[in-house]
C-alpha cells in the first residue's frame, strides 16, 4: 500500500484502488483553495497510475461541508479561483478510472458537487446533502446546473437549489441522487471499486466514456455559465455580509 499525504488531501493505493481522502476533519473537510489545489494534484497522480478504480471520501465526521465560510475572503483573481474549482469536476470526469463517492455526514454545497460529479455515489445512513448557495447569495458550481437536473429532473432540481433544504440519505436514494444507502459507505465503495478494478481497464474506460458522452457534451457549457454567475455573486454585498455573520457566529 502506497500512501501520499498533503495538508488537505490524502492518497493511498490498495488492491488496485486509489483512495482519495479530503483531509481537513477539524473543519469537516470544508473547501479552501489549498484543498482544491491538493485534490487536483492527487487526481492527476491517479490518472497516471495503474489503479483500476477510485474512491473519493472524507476524513472524520463528514464528506465535505462546503465552502469554509470561517476563512477570510479569498483574495487574488476570482476567475482563476472559480475556474480552478470547476476543474475538479472536469478532472474527475476525465479520469479513465470510474470514481465512486463514499459520502458520510455532510455533503453540502461544494461537497455535494464533488460527490455528484463522480460516476457512482454511495451514501452512509447519516449522509445529508444540500445546496445552500442561493441562501448565501452564491451560485452553484461543479457542473451541478447540468448534472442535478439529469439526476432528479428539472423541477426537483430547482426545488433543491431554490429552497436549499437538506436531503437525508433515504430521500437522496428515492430521488436518484445516490446509487445506494449502506451502513458503511467507505467499505462498500472499496468493495465496489475492487470489483471494478478486476475488470479489463480498457473496457471499463470505454463504458464510462460511452455513458458520459451525451452528458459531457453539454457539461462544459454549464461549467462556463457557472463561472460567469459565480463572478457576479462573488462581489455581491450580501455574500460578504452572510460570510461575516457565519465567521462571527458563536459555535453551537
Amino acid at each position: 500500500m502506497a500512501v501520499r499525504t498533503s495538508d488537505t488531501v490524502a492518497l493511498r493505493f490498495t488492491d488496485g484502488v486509489a483512495v482519495v481522502t479530503l483531509n481537513r476533519p477539524e473543519r469537516l473537510n470544508a473547501v479552501v483553495p489549498a484543498l482544491v489545489d491538493d485534490l487536483l494534484a492527487r487526481l492527476a497522480e491517479v490518472a497516471g497510475s495503474d489503479a483500476g478504480a477510485v474512491v473519493l471520501t472524507g476524513a472524520g465526521r463528514a464528506f465535505c461541508a462546503g465552502y469554509d465560510l470561517k476563512e477570510p475572503p479569498a483574495g487574488g483573481d476570482s476567475r482563476r479561483r472559480i475556474e480552478r474549482l470547476q476543474q475538479v469536476t472536469r478532472r474527475i470526469r476525465e479520469l479513465p478510472q470510474p470514481v465512486i463517492a463514499a459520502v458520510h455526514g455532510y455533503a453540502i454545497g461544494a461537497g455535494a458537487e464533488f460527490a455528484l460529479g463522480c460516476d457512482l455515489v454511495l451514501a452512509a445512513e447519516d449522509a445529508q446533502f444540500a445546496f445552500p448557495e442561493a441562501g448565501l447569495g452564491l451560485s452553484v458550481t461543479g457542473g451541478i446546473s447540468r448534472l442535478l437536473p439529469l439526476l432528479v429532473g428539472p423541477l426537483k432540481a430547482k426545488e433543491l437549489l431554490l429552497l436549499g433544504e437538506r436531503v437525508d440519505a433515504a430521500e437522496a436514494a428515492r430521488l436518484g441522487l445516490v446509487n445506494a444507502v449502506v451502513p458503511d459507505a467507505r467499505e462498500t465503495a472499496l468493495r465496489w471499486a475492487r470489483a471494478i478494478a478486476q475488470k479489463p481497464a480498457y473496457a471499463v474506460t470505454l463504458a464510462k466514456r460511452a455513458l458520459d458522452a451525451g452528458i459531457d457534451s453539454a457539461l462544459d457549457a454549464a461549467l462556463e455559465l457557472e463561472v460567469a454567475h459565480a463572478l457576479i455573486t462573488d462581489t455581491a454585498a450580501e455574500v460578504a455580509e452572510s460570510a461575516e455573520r457565519f465567521r462571527t457566529r458563536r459555535a453551537e
